[in-house]
Protein backbone atom coordinates (compact mmCIF):
# COMPACT_ATOMS: atom_id res chain seq x y z
CA UNK A 1 0.00 0.00 0.00
CA UNK A 2 3.21 2.45 0.59
CA UNK A 3 4.44 2.09 -3.14
CA UNK A 4 0.72 3.32 -4.30
CA UNK A 5 0.20 5.97 -1.82
CA UNK A 6 3.69 7.03 -3.68
CA UNK A 7 2.25 6.30 -6.75
CA UNK A 8 -0.99 8.60 -6.43
CA UNK A 9 1.36 11.33 -5.07
CA UNK A 10 3.25 11.27 -8.61
CA UNK A 11 -0.16 11.21 -10.47
CA UNK A 12 -2.03 13.76 -7.99
CA UNK A 13 1.45 15.78 -8.73
CA UNK A 14 1.19 16.15 -12.37
CA UNK A 15 -2.47 16.11 -12.22
CA UNK A 16 -2.03 19.86 -10.55
CA UNK A 17 0.64 20.72 -12.99
CA UNK A 18 -2.18 20.51 -15.25
CA UNK A 19 -4.03 23.56 -14.14
CA UNK A 20 -3.64 27.11 -14.51
CA UNK A 21 -2.27 28.84 -11.36
CA UNK A 22 -1.40 32.45 -10.65
CA UNK A 23 1.48 31.81 -8.36
CA UNK A 24 3.07 29.12 -10.43
CA UNK A 25 2.09 26.39 -8.80
CA UNK A 26 3.82 27.18 -5.74
CA UNK A 27 0.56 26.58 -3.12
CA UNK A 28 0.59 23.25 -5.23
CA UNK A 29 3.99 22.39 -4.68
CA UNK A 30 3.63 23.27 -0.52
CA UNK A 31 1.09 21.40 0.10
CA UNK A 32 2.68 18.55 -2.07
CA UNK A 33 6.24 18.91 -0.10
CA UNK A 34 3.66 18.67 3.14
CA UNK A 35 2.28 15.83 1.47
CA UNK A 36 5.41 13.64 0.97
CA UNK A 37 6.35 12.96 4.66
CA UNK A 38 4.57 11.12 5.71
CA UNK A 39 4.60 8.89 2.22
CA UNK A 40 8.29 8.78 2.81
CA UNK A 41 7.91 7.88 6.63
CA UNK A 42 5.25 5.27 5.42
CA UNK A 43 7.88 4.04 2.91
CA UNK A 44 10.90 4.14 5.25
CA UNK A 45 8.88 1.17 7.57
CA UNK A 46 7.58 -0.67 5.03
CA UNK A 47 9.62 -0.99 2.20
CA UNK A 48 13.13 0.33 3.23
CA UNK A 49 15.47 2.94 1.78
CA UNK A 50 15.51 1.69 -1.79
CA UNK A 51 12.02 3.23 -2.29
CA UNK A 52 12.76 5.57 -0.78
CA UNK A 53 15.70 6.81 -2.75
CA UNK A 54 13.51 5.86 -5.91
CA UNK A 55 10.56 7.80 -4.61
CA UNK A 56 12.90 11.03 -3.57
CA UNK A 57 13.94 11.21 -7.13
CA UNK A 58 10.89 10.98 -8.37
CA UNK A 59 9.70 13.65 -6.21
CA UNK A 60 12.75 16.06 -7.18
CA UNK A 61 12.55 16.08 -11.00
CA UNK A 62 8.89 16.91 -9.92
CA UNK A 63 9.43 19.49 -7.93
CA UNK A 64 13.18 20.84 -8.98
CA UNK A 65 11.85 24.56 -8.78
CA UNK A 66 11.25 24.61 -4.91
CA UNK A 67 14.45 22.26 -5.11
CA UNK A 68 16.59 24.32 -6.91
CA UNK A 69 15.24 27.70 -5.01
CA UNK A 70 15.40 25.31 -1.88
CA UNK A 71 18.97 24.62 -2.55
CA UNK A 72 19.69 28.45 -3.33
CA UNK A 73 18.94 29.71 -0.10
CA UNK A 74 20.61 27.42 2.14
CA UNK A 75 23.94 27.66 0.47
CA UNK A 76 23.80 31.84 0.28
CA UNK A 77 23.74 31.62 -3.72
CA UNK A 78 26.54 30.30 -4.19
CA UNK A 79 25.42 26.96 -5.71
CA UNK A 80 22.16 26.72 -8.25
Amino acid sequence: MSIVAGCLWVVLAQVLSMFPSRDYHWRAAYGLMALAVPVVAWLWVSQGWGAVAVFALAAGSILRWPLRCGVRWMTGGRIG
